[in-house]
């Protein structure tokens, strides 16, 4: 079924067609209308869920544990600082492998204070261990939801699902709702490798000594630091796990295919363009003019950012003469965050190209079609020339 919604009403319709059983909920612009249609979802009927309004981000998180610990299909969402005041639950909810999804309307962060959009907020918490997923429209919104889901409980790694605030969390656009018998059959019901039961009682999550020790049945337990490679190995095999996922779903419902990165005219380009999120859509527009112009440019868009696709980047863009990289988030004080990883992914392959970093859009800062255009057509130009610090669009100073 097409219908024209909000990106927050597709996000909120794929947490319903998963059947999601707890929603913890704190507002925060601009994440407020996703939660606002759970509840309507609930109120009405078409989701049994409870649904839990908390105080804060904090709690928000809190809840989500404690009903994963219990054995149910966990979701909550947010944007900005409130991502960032939930970050210690972020880190437990990891260490725990509870299969919780959360969707992160990408906003600045204060101070000073901004409503406006850039994806800061989620760049921060990249090293958390959390799988991140991005979304370049609101079909990929409503199906990356549904796959993060799957996603979450095949590998018990939670998953955040990001889109650009605003320029999609609030536009309207139009958008396929799958058949919920569809999704009941991609998406398994919810059943959990570990969780608390009163009729077998356990300590979950206690201190954890530096080395190995038995447990209780004798048996040799890791310690912390066996636990973090775990975690560190189970998220890289994570990518191929997605891709399988993304491939069963194309199947069943006909869209996917791209679920590490996204390109468009890169087969025969010298030049790619690299971004995440909707700004890849935007870009399309002045690649198709600097076609028209012969020169040959490509836009990818990263979709799946932790754990990073590193293998798939370098195939595409191994052997091109330049990646421009656009991005509206930095590691202040040395590059743009993408940018970084995108040279390590190059670092050990000897026909690398030449790499540029632009950062633009920050608070929402509008990006404007001639300033994409200029600063490829520099890049382009005299790829040899630009120097490996990052350059800003739109800054006045």
């Amino acid at each position: 079924m097409h219908i024209i919604e909000s990106g927050n009403v597709a996000a909120a319709t794929g947490v319903k067609l998963a059947r999601a059983q707890v929603i913890a909920a704190y507002p925060i612009t601009p994440q407020t209308p996703l939660t606002e249609k759970l509840s309507e979802f609930v109120e009405s009927g078409e989701l049994k869920a409870e649904y839990i309004p908390v105080e804060s981000e904090h709690s928000a998180m809190a809840v989500c544990i404690a009903a994963s610990s219990a054995g149910t299909r966990a979701f909550t969402a947010t944007s900005a600082n409130g991502l960032l005041y939930m970050a210690e639950q972020l880190h437990w909810a990891v260490g725990a492998r509870l299969p919780i999804v959360m969707c992160v309307a990408n906003r600045g962060i204060g101070a000073p204070w901004t409503v406006w959009n850039d994806q800061q907020d989620s760049m921060s918490q990249r090293d958390v261990g959390w799988i991140q997923i991005y979304a370049n429209d609101h079909q990929q919104i409503i199906d990356s939801v549904i796959k993060a889901f799957r996603l979450a409980q095949t590998v018990s790694i939670p998953v955040m699902v990001c889109y650009d605030g605003y320029i999609l969390s609030h536009t309207y656009m139009p958008f396929d709702q799958p058949d919920q018998t569809k999704v009941d059959a991609f998406l398994p019901p919810f059943t959990s490798k570990h969780f608390l039961d009163p009729e077998n009682p356990g300590n979950f999550n206690t201190v954890t000594l530096p080395d190995v020790r038995p447990d209780l049945e004798g048996t040799l337990a890791p310690g912390y630091m066996e636990i973090r490679h775990n975690l560190h190995e189970d998220l890289r095999a994570s990518i191929e796990t997605f891709v399988e996922i993304d491939r069963d779903f194309e199947r069943e419902f006909g869209r996917g295919g791209c679920p590490l990165i996204e390109k468009y005219q890169c087969d025969d380009a010298d030049y790619i363009a690299v971004c995440i999120g909707s700004l890849s859509y935007h870009l399309r527009d002045v690649i198709d003019t600097m076609r028209q112009r012969d020169v040959k440019v490509g836009v990818m868009g990263v979709q799946m950012y932790r754990p990073f696709p590193d293998k798939a980047v370098a195939e595409a863009l191994v052997g091109k003469k330049c990646a421009i990289v656009f991005e509206k988030a930095l590691s202040y004080g040395n590059q743009g965050t993408l940018y970084a990883d995108i040279k390590s992914a190059l670092y050990t392959h000897e026909t690398k190209p030449y790499v540029h970093n632009y950062i633009l859009g920050l608070g929402g800062r509008e990006i404007k079609t001639q300033q994409l255009l200029d600063a490829l057509t520099e890049s382009c130009t005299s790829p040899e020339m630009i120097e490996d610090t990052p350059r800003w669009i739109g800054l006045k100073l």
